[in-house]
């Protein structure tokens, strides 16, 4: 179910001329746990005794190199398990490239919030928001609850 809207989303992206930036290699280990022995690899060559942790370099370097370009960011969601040592160097990349660009910056989601936290940037993000399923459904055109009653509340 999953991978068939995947496709139907990545379809759609290239009618329309989006482009939808998906990782290129991966830091992989058997468990999560800090000082466990980490390999990174490309994203298709995953072996099934491992598991996807983190984004390696060459993804932290594509993301990184389109950010700087972008004048609005609005990130959800942490890049890997940034909480465990060995796996937060693509998490800091990315909070840190969001935090150097001068356009709007908005982080949505606890995840994404404690990491530019954890990473000392939050002071240099233009908006922070711990609803992220909310944030998201108001980008998706979703009618949320409470916007809706503080907008039609008088002034």
């Amino acid at each position: 179910e999953g991978i068939e809207l995947a496709r139907k989303i990545l379809a759609k992206a290239d009618e329309t001329g989006c482009s939808i930036l998906l990782p290129i290699d991966a830091v992989v280990a058997s468990e999560i746990a800090p000082g466990v022995e980490t390999h990174t690899v490309p994203v298709d060559k995953i072996a099934d005794d491992m598991m996807g942790l983190d984004i390696g370099p060459r993804s932290r370097m594509m993301y990184i190199t389109r950010l700087e370009d972008a004048h609005t960011i609005f990130w959800n969601g942490p890049m890997g398990v940034f909480e465990v040592e060995g796996f937060e160097q693509g998490t800091h990349a990315i909070a840190e490239a969001v935090a150097a660009n001068p356009g709007m910056t908005v982080v949505g989601g606890g995840d994404s919030v404690a990491a530019v936290h954890k990473f000392g940037v939050a002071d240099r993000i233009s908006h922070i928001s711990t609803g992220g399923g909310a944030a998201m459904a108001l980008l998706e055109g979703a009618e949320l609850p409470a916007v809706e009653a503080i907008l039609a509340s008088p002034q």
